[in-house]
């Protein structure tokens, strides 16, 4: 059981990593929805950083959780319209 939680850690990571790598502001500047947009991508950004800090301390779950957290940000603010991304492949549900 840790093993699988230790890999979906790693590949939950990865993936928040490549959806922020992915993910661009879509409205335009000086609109609150580009403001919006700028929250939601500070909120994903956050809880990648936490997740790398529950996972240098060991704590799989709460960096699982973390990395999961984030990903849910950049996905609803995709589904949205705050964020131009990829709609081919596994990043996000559009």
């Amino acid at each position: 059981m840790a093993a699988d939680l230790e890999e979906k850690t790693d590949r939950y990571e990865g993936l928040l990593a490549e959806a922020l790598d992915a993910a661009s502001v879509a409205p335009p500047d000086g609109t609150p929805m580009h403001d919006a947009a700028l929250e939601c991508e500070e909120m994903a950004s956050s809880y990648l950083e936490d997740g790398r800090h529950f996972r240098d301390d060991d704590d799989l779950v709460n960096a699982l959780a973390s990395f999961s957290y984030g990903h849910a940000w950049l996905d609803a603010g995709a589904r949205i319209g705050l964020f131009d991304v990829p709609t081919e492949g596994h990043l996000f549900t559009v």
